[in-house]
């Protein structure tokens, strides 16, 4: 077996440098030439009924799903369609509610004539994204997102590196605009996202918090020998204390008792010994803003209030044990 010396680290250094130099003047290239162009295209988007079928063959089928993913999980129906099985049965995924987006850099890609020539049939909207204009797939495009003329970061000028960069980047373009014209929301997101890292950041109070009957509440004339017996059993550690109107007028916690432990504790009532300006949160707030004021406070609990009332209670270990961080 021959074995080829590198080349100096230096030259190699300098070639990645110059990938990353082409690729980012590419992306600057693209940004300045966008069009109205674009603005149809999310036109087209937006008023599907239907999904975003996304296709591409080779380093722009790869692309291509890609942007299919990124569409789906940001609230625009969309999935990837192979040209090739396209040709042999999978054009039937693709209705006349849909909306194609075809990626070829040549706008000649053999594989997805087929793929164009039903478009064209049923009168689907087609958005193209090619390099060349004028192409096949720019002329048979509804709208041609045409790239800039930009050189491929490889020696040779053949392997797709630029080219495939600024595809990915326009389809990232395209699903972000259309996620900020339709208002998707963080909470939009969570519904699409719920597992992992990212989903637990994502939950809401309201989804860990306890209500109902294990909410540890008691009136502000209580005497103390009671409250303490309801205090144990509810195991939050503390109390939230209301009025007459059901409103939070303070907390009663370990700590409270301790600076009133005394021989009158016991005759004394929770409007006496409580803590008022008790801190709490709403139901829609992030969990982790919870655990966030939770740490800084140095509390372990906060109640959930709406409309003064509380309606739920939080504890540092709901948070932990959701994975919240």
């Amino acid at each position: 077996m021959t074995v080829t010396k590198s080349k100096p680290e230096i030259n190699l250094l300098d070639s990645a440098k110059r990938v990353l130099r082409l690729e980012s003047e590419g992306l600057q290239a693209l940004s300045e030439n966008l069009d109205q162009s674009f603005v149809h295209a999310l036109d087209l988007l937006s008023a599907m009924s239907g999904r975003c079928v996304v296709s591409g063959m080779g380093k722009s089928g790869h692309i291509a799903r890609k942007i299919a993913s990124t569409m789906a999980s940001t609230g625009l129906p969309a999935l990837f369609v192979h040209p090739g099985e396209a040709s042999h049965g999978d054009l039937g995924m693709i209705t006349e509610q849909d909306v194609i987006i075809a990626l070829s850099n040549s706008g000649e890609t053999v594989e997805l004539a087929d793929l164009v020539a039903y478009a064209k049939r049923f009168e689907i909207p087609l958005i193209g994204i090619t390099g060349k204009s004028p192409s096949a797939l720019a002329s048979a495009a509804t709208v041609a997102l045409v790239l800039p003329a930009i050189d491929e970061a490889c020696p040779m000028g053949l392997a797709p590196t630029t080219s495939t960069t600024v595809m990915l980047a326009l389809g990232d373009a395209l699903a972000v605009a259309m996620l900020e014209r339709k208002g998707f929301s963080p909470d939009d997101f969570h519904v699409l996202h719920p597992g992992g890292k990212l989903g637990n950041r994502l939950l809401k109070v309201s989804d860990i918090m306890h209500g109902g009957d294990e909410l540890p509440l008691v009136a502000a004339d209580m005497a103390m020998s009671e409250a303490i017996v309801i205090m144990t059993a509810k195991s939050f550690g503390c109390l939230g204390i209301v009025g007459q109107d059901g409103a939070l007028q303070g907390i009663l916690t370990d700590g409270d008792l301790r600076r009133h432990m005394g021989s009158q504790l016991m005759t004394q009532t929770t409007g006496d010994v409580m803590t008022a300006g008790v801190r709490f949160i709403s139901a829609n707030a992030l969990a982790s803003e919870a655990l966030r004021t939770m740490n800084s406070k140095a509390i372990t609990t906060l109640f959930v209030v709406e409309d003064s009332r509380p309606i739920g209670i939080v504890h540092i270990h709901d948070c932990l044990r959701a994975g919240v961080a």
